[in-house]
């Protein structure tokens, strides 16, 4: 795709990853964006870069406003490659220009680039004049990775949020107002419940640091740049932050090997229902762990059932407790179940998996065979 006129002076000049359909265990069915942002001033500046196969691609976007060699900053907001896969060829063009970062971004850069390139480290609070603009930058480490980094462009308003507020969504439209909705409401959730649920606190950080900003327009890395959905999205990243959840919401994952664990999943179901507590049940045969995230973050009911193979719990379940601990949704309340022939371990052992992400327990419920 084209560059794509954000504002006057300021352009998105990324890539669009129709292709993609996985990241980092998360299925992304809609692929994703790597998005690049160019601002054409006395100094021109390029926020971040894309993954390192659409390089060419970046090129071609930032030459159609201005030749890339007279790039005078290349801001790296983040070292993971999918953001900083094409710092090498536009380094290897823009010779002159200066790479900013933070501390653990040039350490990171450094480990996995192993170039010495012409870093300058900035930290929270600094400015980087380009003429008629002002860019503050604003750290925010273990979102979600130690190097992560916002810019705030504040003559235009504007947040170029890095890992924040994104989501894993490919298409021709560069704006949320170009979408309906419900679009972008839901791929956020996705990848907040996919990538940042770990981070609540500093998510929380990042308000803080916000405080006393106006905002017209979130820029992220990935999907779309948000206008329309911005406040939205703010207050939902609040929400999750603080783990908030529906009270009448229940969430029931299981794999079975004879039907009886599913005969079991759909009682609970059911009498879920009867207490007014709307409910989803996902057979692991069938849903993708992350699809099941999408879910778990803002219900308050957890419930894993699992049949007992070899005294142990299925495959699939253990693979989906790993996954959620992983992402350590908080303030649920955990239901462990299954069914069993001679030995039953596999009830238990899905508790403690439970009991470990330190959610309120409910009695397990164990069936024989049928019975």
């Amino acid at each position: 795709m084209s560059a794509v006129k954000i504002a006057d002076n300021i352009y998105w000049v990324g890539a669009v990853d129709f292709d993609s359909r996985e990241f980092h265990g998360y299925e992304i069915p809609y692929g994703t964006t790597y998005n690049a942002y160019l601002i054409v001033d006395e100094k021109i500046t390029l926020i971040d870069t894309v993954k390192e196969k659409f390089s060419n691609t970046l090129i071609q976007n930032i030459s159609e406003i201005v030749d890339p060699a007279r790039i005078d900053y290349v801001l790296a907001n983040h070292v993971e490659p999918d953001h900083s896969g094409g710092l090498d060829s536009i380094l290897d063009i823009a010779k002159a220009a200066q790479l900013i970062t933070c501390s653990n971004g040039e350490k990171g850069l450094r480990a996995y680039y192993h170039q010495d390139w012409n870093f300058k480290i900035v930290k929270s609070g600094d400015i980087l004049n380009t003429g008629r603009y002002n860019l503050e930058f604003i750290q925010t480490p273990m979102v979600h990775w130690p190097d992560n980094m916002m810019v705030y462009l504040e003559d235009t308003q504007m947040l170029f949020s890095n890992d924040a507020f994104g989501q894993h969504y490919a298409s021709k439209e560069r704006f949320d107002f170009e979408v309906d909705e419900k679009i972008t409401l839901e791929r956020a959730k996705d990848y907040y419940a996919n990538i940042v649920l770990p981070f609540d606190a500093p998510v929380k950080k990042i308000f803080a640091d916000l405080e006393g900003k106006d905002i017209s327009m979130i820029l992220p890395s990935h999907g779309l740049i948000l206008k329309n959905t911005l406040t939205k999205i703010l207050g939902k990243y609040k929400d999750w932050s603080d783990n908030i959840t529906n009270e009448n919401e229940a969430v029931i994952v299981y794999d079975s090997m004879w039907g009886s664990t599913k005969e079991m999943a759909e009682k609970i179901a059911e009498d879920f229902e009867k207490k007014g507590i709307q409910t989803k049940t996902f057979y692991l045969k069938e849903h993708h762990v992350s699809e099941i995230m999408s879910h778990i973050i803002e219900a308050k009911y957890i419930c894993v059932g699992s049949s007992t193979l070899n005294r142990q719990m299925l495959p699939n379940v253990a693979a989906f407790l790993t996954y959620m601990k992983g992402l350590a949704p908080k303030n649920r309340i955990g239901l462990a179940f299954g069914s069993y022939g001679w030995s039953g371990e596999s009830i238990k052992y899905v508790n403690e998996e439970l009991e470990e992400c330190k959610f309120e327990m409910m009695e397990p419920i164990k069936r024989q065979y049928k019975n």
